[in-house]
């Protein structure tokens, strides 16, 4: 698994492709707000839709579910 980018890799990504803040955030159900606020440092990207965002930008490892699926059932046999 690759490792996190940082907040100016991620910003740079977005700019390579030429995908602005706005769009990135349309594009994923976001408020343009708040990765705006990722990609500047004053959000950590914790919990929802932080996290779900900050993932999604690739600044953090993470996983995103459903959270009706969670906690995750054991597989069926």
């Amino acid at each position: 698994m690759p490792a996190p980018l940082t907040r100016e890799q991620a910003r740079a990504e977005l700019n390579r492709r030429g995908i602005s803040i706005a769009e990135f955030s349309r594009s994923h159900d976001l408020n343009p707000n708040l990765v705006s606020d990722l990609l500047n440092g004053r959000k950590k990207g914790l919990r929802g839709e932080a996290h779900r965002a900050a993932v999604l930008l690739g600044i953090k490892d993470g996983v995103i579910d459903d959270v009706e699926d969670f906690p995750p059932s054991a597989p069926s046999e």
